[in-house]
């Protein structure tokens, strides 16, 4: 008995490693394209790619869509607060939940890009967006590898939640 506890627990563990893991890999690829576009444009300057696809580098002080953005600074540091906070509640859930196999890959994703957007807003005070989808001369608003890891860890979440218990 005692040996079959101790192997679950183990098997909860490496499951929790495999989680943040992806998170880890969502985190760096966010940062890497990030410094890359930095590196490689100056801001504002556009680089069409096809018929309804730019990169552009564009930076974002507030929170989706640049909600807060005009704001006076202090939004920078609510909305870190906001995603350290989100950060450590995905973790707890991810140890919590971990034999929940889509429901952990749907928080490692939202955990990998708040914590890519976090370091941003951190060190930089604004966010790196890049990203600039459009048909015509409507623009979707820019954004980044974080900002489409939270978005499909979301659409995740959702579709996992209308799965039955048993369906882990």
């Amino acid at each position: 008995m005692v040996q079959g506890t101790s192997t679950t627990g183990a098997i909860l563990i490496m499951k929790l490693y495999i989680s943040l893991s992806i998170a880890l890999v969502i985190l760096i690829l966010d940062l890497v394209t990030k410094r890359w576009v930095e590196s490689e444009l100056f801001y504002g300057q556009q680089i069409p790619v096809t018929d309804f696809f730019n990169l552009i580098l564009t930076y974002n002080s507030g929170a989706a869509f640049s909600f807060l953005s005009n704001e006076s600074g202090w939004q920078r540091w609510f909305l870190s607060s906001i995603a350290a906070g989100a950060s450590i509640f995905i973790i707890y859930l991810l140890h919590k939940h971990a034999n929940n196999k889509l429901f952990c890959i749907s928080l490692s994703l939202v955990l990998g890009g708040a914590l890519g957007n976090l370091w941003d807003r951190i060190t930089l005070g604004h966010v790196v967006d890049f990203l600039d989808f459009y048909i015509g001369s409507y623009h979707w608003p820019a954004f980044n590898v974080a900002d489409s890891a939270i978005v499909i860890g979301a659409a995740l979440l959702i579709i996992d939640s209308f799965r039955q218990p048993n369906e882990n």
